[in-house]
């Protein structure tokens, strides 16, 4: 009994130092990625005070909509704290307000080939991948992509609000892919 305690004990103390080390970073503005799209391991959300521009590698909370709970469904994002219960995005910043895009075999933004953007019409598992009908980005948009042959970007999900923006996202203790 008193050994069943001890452990008791010994699991309490480490999960509350766990817990703690989660909040401590948390408040800090450290967050772990661990999907494929950018190195997987530690990174700090940094104050963005301007708007988004391309280039930007920002994390950005995905809206609250039926396309994202779908892609949380098939396993493309996890689960979070942003709207809708899921997690933060890590992506670039391909295309802004105002610009053309156009998703054939591969996305063209105002008329020039974005690099690495092969449009998949299946995902990992088989299941049929939808692209972007293309179009002028909206105003307070933005077109998000990741490198990453398999990413989840807006090749299929499209343009999303910049209002989502959490900051930019800096690599603190990453490990390539």
């Amino acid at each position: 009994m008193r050994r069943q305690r001890s452990l008791l004990v010994v699991i309490a103390t480490g999960a509350g130092a766990v817990l703690c080390l989660a909040l401590t970073g948390w408040c800090a503005d450290l967050r772990i990625n661990m999907t494929p799209s950018y190195p997987r391991g530690l990174w700090r959300i940094e104050a963005l005070d301007r708007p988004a521009d391309v280039g930007d590698r920002i994390f950005i909370c995905p809206p609250d909509t039926a396309v994202f709970e779908r892609a949380f469904k098939r396993g493309y994002i996890r689960r979070g704290l942003c709207a809708g219960g899921l997690s933060p995005l890590i992506k670039t910043v391909a295309a802004i307000g105002g610009q053309q895009i156009d998703v054939a075999a591969r996305v063209s933004i105002d008329g020039r080939v974005l690099g690495h953007s092969n449009v998949r019409r299946m995902d990992a598992a088989g299941r049929p991948l939808l692209p972007f009908a293309g179009g002028v980005i909206p105003a307070g948009a933005l077109f998000l992509h990741s490198d990453f042959a398999g990413s989840y970007d807006s090749r299929y999900f499209g343009p999303i609000p910049a209002s989502g923006i959490l900051g930019l996202a800096r690599p603190v203790l990453t490990f390539d892919r």
